[in-house]
């Protein structure tokens, strides 16, 4: 394969390709770390929308095969050919929605929206519409956008210190003392110290674990105008808020410069061919990209798109075993869970603020991204990303737009 074009702001030639030499133990930690933050933070809401609307376990399964396999493809393929750390999702803000709107409609018909929410997207990215948008959103905004959002992450380890202090104090004080020491194996390191100390304390349960392949279910789609407006729209409005717009951002703030358009359009495609099968979404990812795009992950910018690479891998492997990998993630204490995403985000935690502060006419918009991004707030079912993205952008229009430059006076005759 061809070398691609320069992508991270710092690049001054692309390197060969060369995915297995690129790759380090750092890389392959923050790709296995990605996935299991995706799968053990929202697929118990695939679960329970799935239980809500009576669909049988092979339906449940096919549905998970589907999101992971079509996220997976995506994530290898866009990852090598912008060699850049592209990480693909599911939309668990959708999931989310699901939970309540699937037992409303016939699973058919919810096939349906899933393909018009698709086509939706295709049609912002091949319209060029949002790479407009993203080309001018101040870079500021777009960091205190990605701080804002992992930040509420981040605080999770000291939420979680309050339940099992020892098990938190152990992976901090490790991953310290090793950052000190060798600082490409911190994260690595805390998720072994969790994993031991988990064990020494009972907290690791494996008794519901089972290995079971899972199997791809087709459903014929069929076309209904109020699972369309009631399911595929929001659907549409949740994943460009909450997954897309917040994932493109990370990707800004950690000097990636891959043309948007390409990725919605992808998205949008996949998405369409996974529908069938029960994915009900696949976008841009944030937090799980965010730790694939910072220095913990490769210390090179041009080699971590080998951390999303990895990250792919795992995906495939986690499709294919379907339930089995579900089970294996249970046996983790959730707190393991959100310590280990806490600590690999700390770097991309500290780039987001320090880049968001870095112009001071532009810190008061991105302090109110920031703030409003983090507190979690939803109105009309949209998530914080895209009203701090909002406050945020009115905030610049007021105070650091620039102003009309002072017109000369007249000259005397």
């Amino acid at each position: 394969m061809n070398a691609a074009p320069p992508t991270h702001a710092s690049d001054t030639a692309p390197l060969p390709l060369r995915p297995l030499r690129d790759s380090s133990v750092s890389a392959i930690v923050a790709g296995f770390v990605a996935m299991m933050t995706g799968y053990t933070s929202s697929l118990a809401l695939m679960f329970q929308a799935g239980h809500a609307a009576r669909l049988s376990d092979a339906q449940v399964s096919s549905w998970i095969w589907a999101l992971s396999v079509g996220m997976a493809l995506s994530t290898i393929v866009l990852s090598l050919r912008y060699r850049a750390p592209i990480v693909i999702a599911w939309s668990t803000p959708g999931a989310a929605l699901l939970i309540t709107s699937l037992p409303n409609v016939t699973y058919p018909a919810a096939i349906g929206a899933f393909l018009v929410c698709a086509v939706l997207i295709v049609l912002v990215g091949v319209t060029g519409v949002f790479e407009t948008i993203m080309k001018r959103l101040p870079s500021s905004l777009a960091a205190a956008l990605l701080a804002g959002i992992l930040f509420r992450i981040g605080i999770g380890l000291f939420s979680a210190a309050e339940h099992d202090t020892a098990l938190v104090l152990a992976m901090l004080f490790t991953y310290l003392i090793v950052k000190r020491l060798s600082p490409r194996y911190a994260v690595v390191t805390a998720l072994l110290a969790g994993v031991a100390v988990s064990g020494a304390l009972g907290l690791l349960d494996f008794s519901h674990f089972s290995v079971a392949l899972a199997r791809p279910v087709f459903t014929m789609p069929v076309f209904s105008w109020s699972a369309a407006i009631s399911i595929g729209v929001p659907l549409f409005i949740v994943a460009m808020t909450s997954q897309n717009v917040p994932g493109l951002a990370v990707l800004r703030a950690d000097g990636y410069q891959t043309p948007s358009s390409p990725l919605i359009t992808s998205t949008g495609i996949a998405s369409l061919l996974f529908a069938p099968f029960g994915s009900h979404g696949i976008n841009l990812a944030a937090i799980t990209a965010a730790m694939c795009t910072g220095p913990d992950a490769h210390p090179d910018p041009r080699k971590r798109y080998t951390a999303a690479l990895w990250c792919g891998v795992f995906y495939l492997v986690a499709g294919t075993l379907g339930a089995t990998i579900a089970a294996l993630f249970g046996a983790f204490p959730r707190t393991l869970v959100i310590s280990i995403a806490a600590l690999a985000l700390f770097g991309s935690i500290m780039n987001g603020l320090a880049n968001a502060m870095s112009d001071p006419r532009q810190r008061e918009p991105a302090l109110i991204t920031f703030m409003v991004t983090a507190s979690g707030l939803t109105l009309l079912s949209i998530g914080s990303a895209f009203w701090g993205l909002v406050a945020g952008v009115l905030a610049y229009l007021i105070l650091a737009a620039r102003k009309p430059a002072p017109q000369p006076p007249p000259r005397k005759p």
